[in-house]
């Protein structure tokens, strides 16, 4: 891991250097002008995993959801204190580290005939867009990755994103469909090279963003839910198809969950989400939690409190997620079921949505290792109802999607989990995070002065 981060390190530099060629004896053979595709893909899906859908702001937003608690005292990120400046290496990260690279890595692939590669860096800079806006809302990027022709790239809307984020997948899928000779293989690390499952991620990312805008303005549920159950039909079909980065656990290959929740950390897990197993008799609890270590309970930490105790009171994610060798699981399979059963919910009632709930339901902890009878007794005693059946999938979606950006988006745009209110808190749950401060500070735009409680275009009350 460390080699392939040096290797990230180059690219990153190398596609923000804007200087030119004088003299062939002043080129670093330490810092090629030009590499190969696979260079540049295997560090940037690496960077996706350990840095954009487990980075800082991964962490901030399980504190909003109340799946992680800060043992310090309040206020905190927990209570919803953020800064412009805090947000600065997530940015930076997106856009230099990954989308960056991606639009190299799309370029280069699109003018060596490497088709493959090009629909791979589509599909990649449309979930990349897609957690970005989901974040943040307005975004620079049609004016953007243009080198020294323009520093001060205005933001698209929302809107606009979501239409382009759509047309990459579709790019993306059309690039795989041209069947180039030239594939992907140890460089790829979420697939070795498998282009069909990349077309069924593109399809099941297609179906994520459908389902956001089914009340944004201009869009109707029965629409959005009918073109994510069309795009379904070509998605995940297996918990094998789930896009995934495993990790080694040596020194420098941690799986990044277990380094956001290592004992150095303030970071464990929150009472409302451990709690929960219990009052839902759920079996996956010794799978998804940790006892503490203290005192072998399960004990989550309080949000908002005026006091701290020793870290080893609390509980922390169990092995299959927060081992050093644990695995990332980033899209997955469930989601895809959960996605189906709220679009089939939406389009022909609870009755129909049933059966494919509870395929998600057990998609899961089938991965998780649970016996077929206790899985079996717990969908027994979470049946859908017309009154509850949206409640339902979502909770669901949410503990199959642990650790993942997702279940803010979802809970923004449903209401769904209920969240207890938190002492101490300096406002309402967020909507959204704060533009970086050095991207204010050096791109000055409109939208920068957007607040922690303001809702993005989609996200109607």
């Amino acid at each position: 891991m460390k080699k392939i981060s040096m290797i990230l390190i180059s690219c990153t530099l190398i596609s923000a250097s804007g200087c030119k060629k004088y003299i062939d004896v002043n080129q670093n053979p330490n810092q090629p002008i030009d590499v190969a595709e696979a260079q540049i893909l295997a560090p940037v899906e690496l960077d996706i995993s350990s840095s954009l859908y487990a980075g800082n702001v991964a962490v901030i937003v399980q504190e909003y959801m109340q799946v992680a608690a800060l043992n310090q005292v309040a206020p905190n990120a927990g209570t919803y204190l953020m800064y412009n400046s805090d947000m600065d290496g997530d940015w930076t990260n997106l856009y230099v580290t990954c989308l960056n690279n991606l639009a190299t890595l799309n370029k280069k692939a699109t003018a060596d005939g490497k088709s493959n590669y090009a629909g791979i860096a589509k599909i990649l800079t449309a979930y990349c867009l897609g957690t970005g806006t989901d974040l943040w809302g307005d975004m620079p990027y049609s004016q953007a990755f243009k080198g020294s022709s323009n520093f001060t790239p205005v933001y698209d809307a929302q809107k606009d994103i979501y239409t382009q984020i759509q047309s990459l997948l579709d790019a993306g899928i059309a690039d795989i469909a041209k069947n180039g000779t030239v594939s992907p293989s140890g460089d790829d690390f979420f697939y070795a090279g498998d282009m069909s499952k990349w077309t069924k991620l593109a399809y099941t990312l297609k179906a994520r963003y459908y389902m956001h805008l089914t009340k944004a303005p201009g869009y109707t549920a029965a629409a959005q839910a009918q073109l994510a159950l069309t795009a379904l039909t070509k998605g995940m079909q297996s918990n094998d198809d789930d896009l995934k980065m495993a990790y080694t656990g040596a020194a420098g290959g941690e799986n990044p969950w277990q380094q956001n929740f290592i004992s150095a950390s303030t970071v464990v897990l929150g009472s409302a989400f451990v709690n929960g197993f219990a009052t839902r008799s759920d079996p996956r609890l010794s799978a998804m939690v940790a006892p503490a270590t203290a005192t072998g309970l399960y004990t989550g930490l309080g949000q908002g409190l005026n006091t701290i105790g020793q870290l080893e009171d609390y509980s922390r994610p169990g092995d299959f997620y927060g081992a050093t060798g644990a695995t990332n699981y980033i899209v997955n399979y469930s989601e895809a079921l959960f996605l189906k059963a709220e679009a089939t919910l939406i389009t022909s009632g609870y009755a129909s949505a049933t059966p494919v709930y509870q395929s998600a339901v057990l998609s899961h902890m089938t991965k998780l290792g649970v016996s077929t009878a206790d899985a079996n007794t717990y969908l027994a005693s979470r049946a859908l109802t017309a009154s509850n059946a949206e409640q339902l999938i979502i909770e669901e979606k949410g503990i199959a999607n642990f650790l993942s950006l997702e279940n803010f988006t979802d809970y923004r745009r449903t209401g769904y989990p209920v969240l207890p209110s938190v002492p101490n808190a300096l406002s309402a749950i967020p909507r959204r995070v704060l533009y970086p401060q050095a991207e204010i500070t050096s791109n000055p735009q409109p939208q920068q002065t957007a607040k922690l409680t303001d809702r993005l275009w989609w996200d109607v009350k």
